[in-house]
C-alpha cells in the first residue's frame, strides 16, 4: 500500500470523547483533548491497584483544583508553582512524598503526550523523613487472648470473626490479603494445609496452616457450610442483618475493619489497636525469638528488610528499661 495515500492525522485533530468530560477536572478541560488522554491514560491505563489509583486520583485532582484557582494552566506551571502549592498542604511529609510522586507521574504522561513541554515536578525535592520505627501499636498477647476469649465461640458470626483474628495472628498477612482469601486459597499440600495470600502489588505467598488455625477454620467452615464445591467462593463472608447467618458476599477488609473496631471494643481494649497490630506484634515476637531478619521479612513479603525493621518494636521495650535506670532528680510525684 502506498503511504503517500494514507490521510496524515495528528494527535491533536483526533475528536474527544464527551462521555467522561463532566468527570473531568477544569483544568485539564482547558488543557485540551491531550491533556485529557494523558490524564486518563495515566490513572486508569497505567494503575491496576485500586488504592493506588484512590489515593493519585485525590492527590492529582487536589493540585488541579489549586492551579485553575490560581489561573494557571497545565503548560504554565512551574517547579516554584509546586513548590509554593506544596508549601500550602497542611499534611504529614509521607503524605506530601505520596502527592509528589502522583504528580510527578501524571506529569510525566502529560509530556509524552504533549500537553505539557517539561514535568515541574521532577525537580522538586521531597522533605526530608526518616522513619526508624512504625506508628502502628503491637496487640500484647494479653490483650490478644483478651480479644479471642470475648468472642462468642457458638454463634455464627463469632466463629468468622475469631477465624479472621486467627488468621491475623497466625500469619502476619494484611487485612486487605485476608479479605481477598477464597475457598480454593486454603488448600493440602502434601503434608500440611497452606494459605495461599494474594498481598499489593500482585505479590504472592503461602504461608503454613498451623495446627491450631487449622481447627478455628475448621469449625468456622463447618459451621457456614462451607466446602470445596465453589472454590471461587470468599472464604470470609457479609453477615445477613443480625439474624446470625452468613451471605455469599465476599466480606471487604472494610467490613473486617469494622469488626475488627467492635471487637476490641467489645473486649475492653485500647481504640488504637487495628488489625495491622497483629502484624506488628507477629514480626517483632518472632525476631525476639531469634528468628532471622530475612525469614521474617520473607513472612512478611516485604521487599525490602528495612521495612519489616520499622515493625521490630524491640527497640522501644530496650529505650524505655534505659530510662528507667536514669537517676531521679526530682519527686515528680508531688
Amino acid at each position: 500500500m502506498n503511504e503517500e495515500l494514507l490521510p496524515t492525522v495528528s494527535f491533536a485533530q483526533t475528536p474527544a470523547r464527551k462521555l467522561s468530560e463532566s468527570a473531568l477536572p477544569d483544568a485539564i478541560k482547558a488543557a485540551g483533548h491531550a491533556s485529557a488522554f494523558a490524564y486518563e491514560e495515566f490513572l486508569f491505563g497505567q494503575i491496576r491497584n485500586k488504592h493506588t489509583r484512590r489515593a493519585y486520583t485525590h492527590a492529582i485532582k487536589r493540585f488541579l483544583d489549586w492551579i485553575y484557582k490560581q489561573k494557571l494552566s497545565l503548560p504554565q506551571v512551574t517547579p516554584k508553582d509546586v513548590s509554593d502549592y506544596f508549601e500550602t498542604l497542611e499534611i504529614a511529609i509521607p503524605s506530601k512524598k505520596l502527592h509528589r510522586a502522583a504528580l510527578n507521574h501524571f506529569f510525566d504522561f502529560q509530556v509524552q503526550r504533549h500537553a505539557a513541554i517539561l514535568n515541574p515536578v521532577s525537580s522538586v525535592r521531597n522533605e526530608r523523613y526518616e522513619v526508624h520505627e512504625g506508628k502502628t501499636p503491637e496487640i500484647t498477647v494479653k490483650e490478644a487472648k483478651q480479644l479471642f476469649k470475648s468472642i462468642e465461640p457458638l454463634n455464627l458470626i463469632g466463629l468468622r470473626d475469631r477465624a479472621i483474628l486467627a488468621v491475623l495472628a497466625y500469619s502476619g498477612s494484611r487485612i486487605g490479603a485476608v479479605a481477598r482469601l477464597k475457598v480454593k486459597d486454603l488448600l493440602f499440600e502434601g503434608e500440611q494445609w497452606v494459605l495461599s495470600f494474594n498481598d499489593k502489588g500482585g505479590k504472592h505467598r503461602k504461608v503454613p496452616v498451623r495446627h491450631d488455625l487449622q481447627l478455628v477454620l475448621r469449625d468456622y467452615m463447618n459451621a457456614a457450610g462451607i466446602d470445596d464445591s465453589d472454590k471461587n467462593a470468599p472464604l470470609f463472608r457479609t453477615a445477613v442483618g443480625k439474624k446470625n447467618q452468613l451471605s455469599t458476599d465476599t466480606m471487604t477488609d472494610n467490613d473486617m475493619q469494622r469488626m475488627f473496631k467492635r471487637r476490641i471494643l467489645r473486649a475492653g481494649l485500647p481504640g488504637t489497636l487495628s488489625p495491622h497490630s497483629f502484624r506488628v506484634t507477629t514480626i517483632t515476637t518472632l525476631l525476639e525469638q531469634g528468628v532471622s531478619l530475612e525469614d521474617v521479612q520473607n513472612l512478611a513479603n516485604h521487599a525490602d528488610p528495612r521495612t519489616t525493621r520499622l515493625y521490630d518494636r524491640r527497640k522501644r521495650k530496650i529505650t524505655r528499661n534505659i530510662v528507667e535506670r536514669i537517676p531521679v532528680y526530682a519527686d515528680v510525684e508531688g
